[in-house]
């Protein structure tokens, strides 16, 4: 389930675990095995005690601390960015504009970063916010509590996009415009992102429906479904919202890797 061009650069990145030389115990797992059932359960959606013995990849809570482990270390955000500089050096990131947008997910078993969701007759849920590039490249994400407005995660989003090396000169962190629906309609806001570098294009409230920006807003809608293939991201079950961010960063980056090997 680990590609060998992926785990070529996921390897460099993960922390080194030095065995004990007194009491042992059991030697750890490989870790691209572990890599596996992590992925396995991040592509099905399968609960970590559920996790088929037989396929070799530890169990799964083995599987839940790695995760765990790695996401504090920053692995995920680190490979992130990695992906992010080989797809800026082979010219495949377009910084003419970014697009942002948001979506509901159910959450549940409830657990920080969630609510109650207003789209959803107050069903507790939490929601994906995504930040893409003008091909749909996710440049930055971030997980909410699913009543928390679109608009105040605006600019955590445009801080959060790293600095992006690969090209002679100083690294790309700001797009030139940056496209957004209705829900993102506040003037603070507009000069907020003026003041950043970037031109922003709002869609107006009270105005007639079909603001023109559709034909460029759809690629962000086209990278939260993707996002959604993978099964673990569709509902939360996460209690803990670090493990739901670990599992939301790591597809990610896998979206970023497919878009650089295709």
């Amino acid at each position: 389930m680990v590609a060998d061009s992926l785990w070529e650069r996921i390897e460099p990145l993960l922390p080194a675990v030095e065995r004990r030389r007194r009491h042992p115990g059991r030697k750890r797992l490989d870790d691209r095995k572990v890599l596996c059932g992590i992925l396995f359960v991040l592509h099905t959606g399968i609960a970590w005690e559920f996790l088929p013995q037989e396929l070799g990849f530890g169990s799964g809570m083995t599987c839940w601390r790695r995760l765990r482990d790695w996401h504090d270390a920053g692995v995920w955000d680190r490979l992130h960015q990695v992906l992010l500089a080989e797809l800026h050096a082979a010219g495949k990131l377009d910084w003419s504009r970014a697009v942002i947008d948001g979506s509901h997910v159910r959450a549940l078993k409830g657990g920080p970063k969630t609510g109650p969701s207003p789209v959803d007759r107050a069903r507790t849920g939490s929601k994906h916010h995504v930040l893409t590039d003008g091909h749909g490249t996710p440049l930055a994400v971030s997980l909410t509590g699913g009543n928390r407005n679109d608009v105040t995660q605006l600019m955590p989003l445009i801080e959060a996009v790293p600095p992006v090396r690969g090209r002679v000169g100083r690294p790309r962190r700001r797009p030139d415009h940056l496209l957004a629906d209705r829900g993102y309609d506040h003037d603070k806001y507009r000069r907020l992102v003026w003041k950043k570098g970037i031109k922003p294009l709002i869609a107006r409230r009270g105005t007639p429906h079909g603001s023109g920006l559709g034909v460029h807003r759809y690629v962000v809608e086209r990278t939260i479904a993707l996002l959604h293939w993978f099964r673990r991201l569709r509902i939360r079950w996460e209690i803990r919202d670090d493990i739901h961010e670990a599992f939301l960063t790591l597809a990610t980056a896998i979206i970023c890797w497919r878009r650089l090997v295709r």
